[in-house]
């Protein structure tokens, strides 16, 4: 499967609706847009035309990823998705599976840490190790959905990459090349660096401290003099 950059966020928006707000899914086609839209919890925040979203839409629905739905007494054709977990489906995940694929859709490449902590309205990870266990399922699979990225320079944790769309990885990729040269510092050196910087701080307030001793005494010399 290889989703452009808003067919992904298309799909990412659908799956995401689905579980946090099901009294309003399906999604009109307005709905829908400002989801896509949203500019929280999305990277990148994208600014998709509705003549964008219906053509991806229209994609989508080609390759049976998406389906349209009208209400009984309703005009507004509404979509839903079928990107996994239905009878159409080739994908079948767990809540899990479900939530880890839905973010990585919705927010690019993310550690095991980060995923946890956005992950709360759309499953309850009990800790990071079951974040861990659920990206390993998800990198075992044929074809293999998600891939663990190469930890960057300044990062403790490994990032994770779902692997849905070229665009997508492609850009991903770009950033990382793009990484400014200061994260390629030692170790060492950033410590030393941090060292240096609190010794400084340490110097200025002992400056600061004997600065108002000294114009404390000559305070109290003024006094005695006179």
């Amino acid at each position: 499967m290889n989703l452009t950059l808003h067919e992904a966020r298309v799909i990412a928006c659908l799956l995401e609706k689905e579980v946090t707000t099901p009294d309003q899914y399906p999604l009109s086609l307005n709905s829908l847009t400002m989801a896509c839209n949203q500019k929280s919890s999305r990277d990148p925040v994208l600014a998709m035309t509705e003549a964008e979203t219906q053509a991806c839409i229209d994609a989508l629905m080609k390759r049976r990823l998406v389906t349209d739905q009208t209400g009984f007494g309703s005009r507004v054709v509404k979509y839903k998705h079928r990107f996994c977990n239905t009878e159409f489906s080739d994908l079948q995940f767990s809540s899990a599976q479900l939530a880890i694929v839905c973010l990585l859709l919705l927010r690019g490449p993310q550690t095991p840490g980060e995923l946890k902590s956005r992950s709360g309205r759309l499953h309850l990870f009990n800790d990071v190790s079951e974040v861990d266990k659920t990206l390993t399922s998800l990198t075992l699979t044929d074809p293999i959905l998600v891939r663990q990225l190469a930890r960057e320079p300044g990062r403790r944790d490994s990032r994770f990459i779902g692997l849905f769309s070229d665009e997508a990885v492609q850009a991903s990729e770009s950033d990382m090349a793009l990484t400014p040269a200061r994260s390629n510092t030692p170790k060492e050196s950033v410590s030393a660096t941090e060292e240096l910087s609190l010794a400084q701080v340490d110097l200025v307030a002992r400056v600061t401290s004997l600065e108002r001793d000294v114009a404390q005494l000559k305070e109290a010399l003024h006094d005695l003099l006179n």
